[in-house]
């Protein structure tokens, strides 16, 4: 977008350029906030998870800010990151629209025909994750994201290829964060007026809220 020619085959205008600063903020901004929101979510229900994590993170940060070095050898929390992202991924589907005629395993697509993937559906599929496909494990991802499934590319989150998501390394980073310094400082749990009701609204979010019980570690 910074080297857009104003002369140039992929110019944008003034509206395109703000449309594409909203679509960062949005990407940026909401989709981490709602993988936080559902990762404190499942460690409520999976204590042992969150005492694990707490471990991990104790052992290799302190209580120290983590840096870089540090959040690279997280790997329980982004195993825990992983899977609260195939279990509720922020954002539910994909469209895509064909930019030229194309065959997709049995079928035609005609140019200009708008695909969906659902990605809520391809996240939960027996098929491609086993048995235990609606349980929360995030030991499933031990050999990382690529050899968790049955297929290398069942985890979408971030979508796949060249249209994925530019800023995945960026929110990854961001909500190890976030989840390394609250693990520090805090344990917390589900409050008993949680209503479990997942909705659709743009992104994937607690329709009552998420009230959860937080107790400080030290005093």
């Amino acid at each position: 977008m910074m080297d857009t020619k104003n002369d140039g085959p992929n110019k944008l205008n003034m509206n395109e350029i703000m449309e594409e600063c909203k679509t960062f903020f949005f990407a940026g901004h909401e989709a981490t906030s709602h993988l936080l929101v559902w990762t404190v979510f499942l460690l409520s229900l999976h204590k042992d998870w969150q005492e694990k994590l707490r471990q991990e993170v104790m052992q290799i940060c302190g209580m120290e800010i983590p840096d870089p070095d540090m959040l690279s050898k997280l790997k329980m929390v982004n195993m825990v990151l992983l899977e609260a992202l195939r279990l509720y991924c922020p954002v539910i589907e994909l469209v895509r629209m064909a930019s030229k005629d194309m065959k997709l395993g049995d079928l035609m697509i005609p140019r200009g025909t708008g695909l969906v993937i659902p990605i809520t559906m391809i996240h939960r599929s027996k098929e491609y994750w086993g048995e235990d496909s609606n349980d929360f494990n995030p030991m499933r991802f031990i050999n990382g994201a690529s050899k968790a499934a049955k297929h290398p590319n069942a985890l979408l989150p971030f979508s796949m290829g060249p249209r994925n998501c530019i800023g995945q390394n960026f929110s990854m980073m961001q909500a190890k964060t976030v989840i390394a310094l609250i693990l520090q400082r805090f344990s917390w749990s589900l409050s008993p007026d949680y209503q479990h009701a997942p909705d659709k609204n743009l992104t994937l979010q607690p329709q009552h809220g998420l009230p959860i019980i937080v107790k400080p570690l030290q005093l």
